[in-house]
């Protein structure tokens, strides 16, 4: 996720012509449909951060009342057709508000069938080959305006049309990767840049233990060596994919372009890797996080309605996509 980081919170004006022109892209990018409708900044449910990953047959979700949703995340086929009915008596039983599930292309109909509807297309996100779809189910149907969201859209689009020269650093800073070690460090400044985020990040112990495994947390450091900026990857080894989120700016750095330094740091360790798409998802009200994404040769793939427990609100996420160099295979659609 990338959003708070930094947000400046002045007005951009609304551009009528832009955001047209935004929509006709996006239709392009997503069929379809585009864009789930959704409320915007509705109030999460309060209490300490209790959502879980769990297994549901042979796929794993993340589930709890503090994103007061369900999220299958990784599908397996062999959990296939039943595996909807089981998503729906869950959130049923718990209560959930919403169901998304992040599924291939040969899943797509099925879950179509089963009332859900395709949020965002990332082609060839799984090994390079098939696409992928976020799909969502709402059992408390979202409703509200999409203005705002258009205009953000927009200005990224035009800002990437602009172009921006290769992010840089300043002398004496130094862009390294995180350890667990460093994993205090970054759930102080995590603590500091977000009221709330989908998963514990302010828990040092949480972020320890995802850095032994699929995690790999990118830092820059000041002369002094504190660190001023951090962005993680996650990656899917199976899938060849990985999500590029946890972008976190200190407020004296802000405005230094350290979040387009990062991602560009992390795609070159992620091609090493043998990773063949880079994803993001971005508050879809912010205009810097959708600006570096739109600037860094992100294509916007949909936005979810209501989407996560976010800077103290359940908020709409954009989708951005990017097949890394070299991997250039046509994909499977659905």
């Amino acid at each position: 996720m990338f959003g708070s980081l930094q947000d400046q919170k002045n007005h951009i004006p609304r551009t009528g012509a832009q955001a047209a022109s935004m929509r006709r892209a996006a239709k392009k990018t997503l069929p379809p449909p585009g864009r789930l409708p959704g409320r915007g900044s509705r109030r999460p449910r309060k209490g300490a951060h209790a959502d879980t990953v769990a297994k549901l047959g042979r796929s794993l979700i993340h589930h709890g009342p503090y994103n007061d949703r369900i999220f299958l995340y990784q599908l397996d086929q062999a959990d296939l057709p039943g595996i909807t009915d089981r998503l729906l008596a869950l959130a049923k039983d718990r209560g959930y508000s919403r169901i998304f599930a992040r599924v291939p292309a040969p899943a797509r109909d099925h879950f179509v069938a089963c009332g859900y509807t395709p949020g965002a297309r990332l082609p060839g996100l799984f090994r390079g080959k098939v696409d992928g779809y976020y799909m969502a189910k709402y059992l408390d149907a979202p409703a509200g305006d999409a203005g705002e969201i258009d205009d953000v859209l927009s200005v990224a689009q035009e800002k990437a049309r602009q172009g921006a020269a290769s992010p840089v650093i300043e002398p004496g800073f130094t862009a390294v990767p995180a350890t667990s070690e460093d994993a205090q460090a970054l759930a102080s400044i995590y603590q500091e840049v977000f009221e709330t985020y989908p998963v514990p990040i302010h828990d040092p112990d949480y972020l320890a233990e995802k850095m032994q495994g699929s995690l790999r947390c990118f830092c820059i450091r000041e002369p002094g060596g504190r660190i001023a900026s951090v962005a993680s990857a996650e990656v899917d080894a199976g899938g060849k994919f990985a999500e590029m989120t946890g972008f976190a700016t200190l407020p004296d750095y802000r405005g230094h372009g350290f979040g387009g330094y990062l991602l560009r740091r992390m795609e070159g360790e992620m091609r090493s890797l043998g990773v063949r798409t880079a994803f993001a998802i971005a508050r879809a009200r912010s205009y810097p996080a959708n600006i570096t994404f739109a600037r860094a040769g992100y294509t916007y793939a949909g936005t979810l309605a209501d989407s996560v427990n976010i800077c103290g609100s359940l908020e709409d996420m954009n989708v951005w996509y990017r097949p890394l160099a070299g991997c250039g295979a046509a994909s499977s659609q659905g």
